[in-house]
């Protein structure tokens, strides 16, 4: 299947009709990943057993068109997934995005309009804020997108970059609140590599309602997303409506947590230029 976004980006995707269900799963996969990669796949199968699921590259990404604004323009792409489930007749749409498409799943849902905006919201491993340095992997990953040779090492590994922000746009946890009174599942592993678990506190404080699992393993986005907790997320996806407790998984917990400042620069980085941006400070 191939969408078009609404400022003319054309996207690659894949639609899994199984399960006879009238809501249907939109999953949005992290940076590096499109729907031909095996993490993701796996992910989409195993969702499939339990509901139909709609998938697409993120521009800049496999089969699709455009560059990579890793976080900026993507809410259009996950926009015009939805707009495609809704014309395909489907009741109900429920966005799964993992790591940066957890970002990008946040702030789509805390700004689309009618026609657009999902019934629900699945986050896994997403991070709170941007420029994370906390780890080694995200260093890593600073350096591939600030670098002048970042754009050649990032297109060998199946991305095409976008030259960059002119303005910072919102971070994830700066929109989270806007979501309410769509439910909200934040997934976090303890042992996440790329982000602590500081960054589903922050958002799980500033969404306010939000239903978050720890899952007590290793694991990232795709990559720790096994069969199982596919199938929890399929299921909670299924029974969330707005005003719900708690559903599925042993993990869950509400966020008691006070509330945090909404910051777009993750607390001690003191870097001036990040993910590319053109702004200072």
């Amino acid at each position: 299947m191939r969408v078009r976004t609404s400022d003319g980006v054309s996207l690659s995707g894949m639609h899994c009709p199984g399960g006879g269900s009238s809501t249907v799963l939109a999953v949005c996969h992290g940076f590096t990943h499109h729907t031909r990669h095996s993490s993701t796949r796996r992910v989409v199968a195993a969702l499939a057993r339990h509901a139909p699921v709609v998938a697409f590259d993120m521009r800049g990404h496999g089969r699709s068109g455009g560059r990579s604004t890793v976080g900026n323009l993507e809410p259009l792409d996950l926009d015009a997934a939805v707009a495609w489930a809704r014309s395909a007749g489907y009741e109900r749409v429920v966005t799964v995005g993992f790591s940066l498409g957890a970002a990008v799943a946040l702030r789509q849902a805390a700004s689309s309009t009618h026609g657009t905006r999902p019934d629900a919201v699945v986050a896994v491993s997403g991070p709170a804020r941007w420029y994370s340095r906390e780890t080694v992997p995200m260093r890593r990953l600073h350096w591939l997108l600030e670098q002048p040779h970042g754009r050649l090492i990032a297109r060998l590994m199946g991305v095409r970059l976008d030259g960059g922000w002119e303005l910072v746009p919102p971070s994830p946890v700066e929109v989270a609140a806007a979501v309410a009174p769509l439910p909200l599942l934040l997934v976090h592993f303890a042992g996440d590599r790329y982000f602590s678990a500081a960054h589903a506190t922050a958002l799980a404080a500033a969404a306010g309602h939000a239903e978050v699992w720890t899952e007590p393993r290793d694991g990232h986005g795709e990559s720790g997303t096994d069969a199982e907790l596919a199938g929890r997320i399929a299921r909670w996806a299924l029974l969330a409506r707005a005003g719900d407790g708690p559903h599925d998984g042993p993990a869950r917990s509400r966020s008691t947590v006070g509330a945090v400042p909404a910051d777009r620069r993750a607390p001690g980085d003191g870097s001036r230029r990040s993910l590319r941006s053109r702004r200072g400070g």
